[in-house]
């Protein structure tokens, strides 16, 4: 199993041979049974997908040593997550970005990028590189673990590796929780308006589902409005990805002709045939399932590969990184919501 010892989460490392389809069987099995019970956990008791997979996939740990499992994890980590980020553009259209209107479009757009750069500081501060703090406050500022899972990939395994990806990810799944549950009091004690408590929800809190399930706690109207401006966001995710390509390409130096990820332009090539509606309903539909499934795998396969000594390294800095990004979303849209938003 020479290859499963020598490829890492991202690709960088080419193969030294060609893996049969027998060698992925076991690791996909693995990931498979851990996502399925992530699925079971989550629609019984309502907990978070992402955080099912990554308590159910870190549980699972010790089995990364087994060598017959490298290649089906390597595929799971992958290739499942790259395919997943394609299938998300199905969820975006252009018709729901300009119906925010162009003072609520341009708020989300600040939003998303302070945000980044919120974090990219508060790295630096604690002693941090760039990349993380792309990976931090990008996961932040646009979709939670799926934009983190997303930059990963695309910043590459010499400026992000296994750990620190985990560490994002259970960061990013905790405090995503924590918003859903905090942020509709906060709008509640304000007296906010469906609208500003939609835009407010749907521009701060990290995953799709947190925000969504957080917009219809407080209202329909505000579910309805969260759920554009969430999807808003998560259109942004190819832009973002397209500028940490070529600024930051993943194998650690800038060189002219940077080409887009192919995962990057399968999602924009799929939001525009969204765009103009054809893609029926249901296919629709069942692209958003298959996306949710493919990234849950994926992060079951990074937590069963994730080296959990070095978790425990870095302390509890890198989650302060991911706190100040949160706290500059929170802000920036609360203060769009009461003032720009109408």
């Amino acid at each position: 199993m020479t290859r499963g010892m020598a490829a890492d989460l991202y690709g960088d490392v080419p193969p030294l041979k060609r893996d049969t389809w027998r060698e992925f069987v076991p690791g996909l099995v693995v990931v498979t049974l851990g996502t399925l019970a992530a699925g079971f956990i989550a629609d019984h008791y309502g907990a978070p997908l992402t955080l099912m997979a990554l308590l159910l996939g870190l549980s699972l740990n010790f089995l990364s040593s087994d060598g017959r499992l490298a290649s089906g994890l390597a595929l799971a980590s992958r290739s499942l997550l790259r395919w997943g980020i394609v299938l998300v553009g199905a969820r975006v259209t252009a018709t729901q970005i300009i119906g925010l209107g162009p003072v609520a479009l341009l708020c989300v757009v600040a939003i998303v990028a302070v945000t980044i750069g919120v974090g990219v500081v508060a790295a630096r501060k604690f002693g941090f590189d760039t990349g993380f703090g792309i990976l931090a406050g990008g996961s932040v500022a646009i979709c939670g673990a799926s934009a983190a899972m997303a930059l990963a990939t695309t910043l590459g395994s010499r400026r992000i590796n296994e750990a620190q990806l985990t560490l994002v990810l259970v960061g990013i799944s905790a405090m995503s929780a924590a918003a859903m549950v905090l942020y509709p009091v906060a709008a509640h004690a304000l007296s906010m308006s469906n609208l500003s408590a939609g835009f407010m929800l749907g521009a701060s809190i990290h995953d799709v589902a947190q925000a969504l399930g957080a917009g219809y706690a407080y209202s329909d109207a505000a579910g309805q409005i969260a759920a554009i401006v969430k999807l808003t966001r998560v259109a942004l995710l190819a832009p973002v990805l397209a500028i940490v390509a070529f600024f930051l390409p993943g194998n650690g130096s800038k060189a002219k002709g940077t080409t887009l990820p192919w995962f990057v332009v399968g999602f924009f090539v799929l939001a525009g045939i969204n765009s103009f509606g054809l893609i029926p309903p249901v296919a629709a539909a069942g692209s958003a399932k298959i996306a949710t499934a493919f990234l849950a795998a994926a992060v079951t396969a990074t937590a069963i590969k994730s080296p959990l000594p070095k978790l425990l390294e870095a302390g509890p800095r890198p989650l302060m990184v991911i706190a100040a990004s949160t706290l500059a979303a929170f802000g920036l849209s609360l203060l769009a919501a009461l003032f720009a938003v109408h």
